[in-house]
């Protein structure tokens, strides 16, 4: 398949590829370059949340930052 880099360097992802793989608005894609190959994969993440009222350890609140910053640092961001 074909796609075209349009204005910002962004790309559509054929439709047919987004259905196989359940690829929606909002998801993380992981990329790599392999050779001369730029590489696109749905990236796995696990989005924890925080009940209201939960009384969190600093550790359990250290953890959650880390997480995001790792998150954020693979998204480019």
């Amino acid at each position: 398949m074909l796609t075209k880099i349009l204005k910002n360097h962004e790309i559509t992802i054929p439709q047919d590829i987004r259905n196989l793989l359940k690829i929606k608005e909002g998801d993380f894609l992981d990329i790599s370059i392999e050779g001369e190959k730029i590489v696109l994969k749905k990236a796995e993440t696990e989005w924890k949340t925080i009940t209201l009222g939960k009384k969190l350890s600093i550790e359990e609140i250290e953890e959650s930052i880390d997480r995001g910053r790792k998150i954020e640092s693979r998204s480019g961001y």
